[in-house]
């Protein structure tokens, strides 16, 4: 399981500045961050907005006993990324916030929710980055908004929410 180590701490209070930057908290786009602290932006559009609210609708009910925000920091070998939507159980929730904030330990799932600009590889290691953090599932919709599941390989399905579509 990830531990909080001296990079992972660093990322963390990083990520603290800039939550407190009052320039960047009204910024329309994605924020991240890289492996040395630079800050990364992914503007979205309204579909993509309007995507992640049904992959959430979809998960309270194929998963209805998990969270599943939008928009989660996760504290990676590689900055703090945050996937488009996670699904966590009350129990990786209690285990995440140890680790601090942005947790160290990624939710149960997080899903990557492609634009047309994401590039394969960048989403591949995506998926190894929130794989490293503890996620058992890593899920990625594309832009025809087909669902691919990924666990140590690619999946049918996913194991936490067997009847979730493979299109939304």
């Amino acid at each position: 399981m990830p531990t909080t180590t001296p990079p992972a701490t660093e990322h963390q209070a990083r990520w603290d500045e800039l939550v407190r930057d009052p320039s960047l908290r009204d910024l329309p786009y994605k924020v991240e961050t890289n492996a040395t602290g630079q800050i990364v932006l992914s503007p979205h559009t309204a579909e993509h907005a309007d995507l992640q609210e049904d992959i959430q609708d979809l998960l309270r009910a194929h998963a209805p006993d998990g969270r599943q925000p939008p928009e989660y920091p996760i504290t990676t070998a590689d900055g703090v990324k945050q996937a488009d939507v996670v699904w966590m159980s009350a129990e990786r929730r209690g285990e995440m916030k140890k680790t601090g904030d942005p947790p160290t330990l990624a939710p149960e799932i997080c899903v990557e929710v492609l634009s047309p600009n994401n590039r394969w590889a960048n989403i591949e290691e995506k998926i190894e980055l929130y794989r490293e953090a503890g996620a058992d599932e890593v899920w990625v919709v594309d832009t025809d908004r087909q669902v691919r599941f990924f666990g140590e390989e690619e999946m049918e399905a996913s194991t936490f929410a067997p009847d979730f579509p493979t299109a939304v």
